[in-house]
């Protein structure tokens, strides 16, 4: 993770444009919100809009606002995305859904910081900072014209990679300590070695916000104060078969003592 700390500390010094790269429940959006709020631009709002979560025509009406009768049932006007986060930040999560209509519009607002409402004729400037995310490779996208190429440089001036879960397991008992903490309420709950030996053999293709869901499962049906493999989900233990045991990485606490908090020896 060092190379993604570096690249956030660097974009917190800048007020250029940031897409965020890594799968999906990696914390993309969180690494938005931590450049955001050690910006400049701290005190302004920081408004999010997810683009896959909506259809083409109605997406377009979230960004960029619309005029009164614009179209049936705009019986206001309304203030888009981009007017909400003026003097703040705009993070547009999974940007890769943009249709090729959207990016057009988009990549106006981004070179000159000026747009229209839809069914508007007037030209409005707004002062933001846009944050873009995407689990996509979208140079691959551009290659094949799915994603425009002049776009991805514009909203590529800064880049942070966030790797998988997968690629850093050693992160996982750090993860698992400040995860605990947060579910557990005022329990005093710790992950025993028997049990991080396991969740250091899965694959986690859910990433970080696979993690967090089986340390709230755990928690919730652990009735004492330390979590065992009987206490995860049945898939990740079910999925281990046949794989070596964690502790040939070399990781693993020799004595109680040594445990991270959080942490029990078994």
């Amino acid at each position: 993770m060092q190379p993604a700390f570096a690249a956030i500390a660097h974009a917190t010094t800048s007020d250029a444009p940031v897409l965020i790269t890594g799968p999906t429940g990696i914390g993309k959006s969180l690494a938005a919100r931590v450049i955001h709020l050690h910006s400049r631009r701290h005190a302004g709002p920081f408004v999010t809009l997810s683009c896959a979560s909506l259809p083409e025509n109605l997406l377009e009406s979230e960004v960029f606002g619309h005029e009164k009768g614009a179209f049936t049932g705009a019986l206001a006007t309304k203030a888009g995305h981009i007017e909400r986060a003026a003097g703040g930040t705009l993070f547009l999560d999974e940007i890769g859904e943009l249709s090729p209509a959207l990016q057009v519009k988009l990549l106006r607002f981004v070179e000159e910081k000026v747009f229209s409402r839809v069914g508007g004729r007037e030209d409005l400037k707004v002062d933001l900072r846009i944050i873009a995310a995407t689990n996509q490779d979208l140079a691959q996208a551009a290659a094949e014209k799915r994603f425009r190429e002049d776009l991805l440089y514009r909203l590529r001036v800064l880049e942070v990679h966030l790797p998988p879960l997968r690629e850093r397991l050693s992160d996982i008992p750090g993860l698992c300590s400040y995860l605990l903490a947060s579910v557990a309420g005022d329990r005093k709950l710790a992950v025993s070695e028997e049990a991080l030996s396991v969740l250091l053999r899965h694959d986690w293709p859910g990433n970080v916000r696979e993690l967090r869901n089986v340390i709230e499962h755990a928690a919730a049906v652990c009735t004492g104060p330390l979590i065992l493999p009987t206490h995860l989900p049945r898939d990740v233990v079910s999925s281990l078969r046949g794989r070596p045991p964690a502790s040939s990485a070399g990781w693993m606490p020799r004595s109680t003592s040594g445990l991270r908090p959080g942490f029990v020896k078994g």
